[in-house]
C-alpha cells in the first residue's frame, strides 16, 4: 500500500493535517460543527486512491480523539472518516479534478456520511431523534455544500498542478 517514501511521509503529513483541522471546528448548535478535515482526507484520496484515503480518514479520527477527546470514542465517526477518504479516492484518484467531479464526489460524500450516517451515530449516541438531527443537518449542509465544493474544488486543482509538476 505505501509504496515509497514520499508516499509514506505525505501520508502521514496529511494525517497530522487532518488530525489539526479536526479541532478547529465552528459549532452551530448542540450537533451541529462545520469542520474542515475533510479536506486532508480528500487530498489523502485525491492523490494515492481510496484505501489510502481510508486509512488516512480513520487514523486521523483515532489520533483526534487521543489527542483531544471532545465527547465518549464511538467508531461510528471513525467508519464516517474512512468512507470519506474511500469516496474522494474513488472519484478524485487518477482523474483530471473538474469541478463536475469534485461537486459530485461532495455531493455522494455529503449524503451518504452528512446526512445519513452522522445524524445515525448521533442517534444511537446520545438517543436524540433522527428527524431532528436530520433536519438540523440539512440546514447546514445547504449553506456549507457549495463552499465546501468550491474549497475542495480549489485545493485539489493546485494539489494536482504541483504533482505534474513533481512527476
Amino acid at each position: 500500500m505505501f509504496k515509497n517514501v514520499k508516499m509514506l511521509t505525505t501520508t502521514a503529513l496529511l494525517v497530522a493535517l487532518a488530525t489539526i483541522c479536526g479541532f478547529f471546528k465552528i459549532p452551530i448548535n448542540q450537533v451541529v460543527e462545520i469542520r474542515f478535515a475533510f479536506l486532508p482526507i480528500a487530498c489523502a484520496g485525491a492523490l494515492y486512491g481510496p484505501v489510502v484515503g481510508a486509512v488516512v480518514g480513520a487514523l486521523s479520527d483515532i489520533l483526534g480523539f487521543i489527542v483531544r477527546p471532545t465527547g465518549p470514542f464511538f467508531p461510528g465517526f471513525t467508519l464516517n472518516a474512512a468512507i470519506q477518504g474511500i469516496l474522494f479516492g474513488f472519484f478524485l484518484y487518477k482523474k483530471e479534478p473538474t469541478l463536475m467531479r469534485c461537486t459530485l464526489a461532495n455531493f455522494i460524500q455529503t449524503l451518504i456520511v452528512t446526512l445519513l450516517l452522522t445524524p445515525l451515530w448521533l442517534t444511537v449516541l446520545y438517543t436524540m431523534d433522527f428527524k431532528v438531527v436530520l433536519a438540523s443537518r440539512m440546514i447546514k449542509t445547504l449553506i456549507m455544500f457549495p463552499i465546501e465544493t468550491a474549497m475542495l474544488y480549489g485545493l485539489i486543482k493546485v494539489l494536482f498542478r504541483i504533482e505534474k509538476e513533481h512527476v
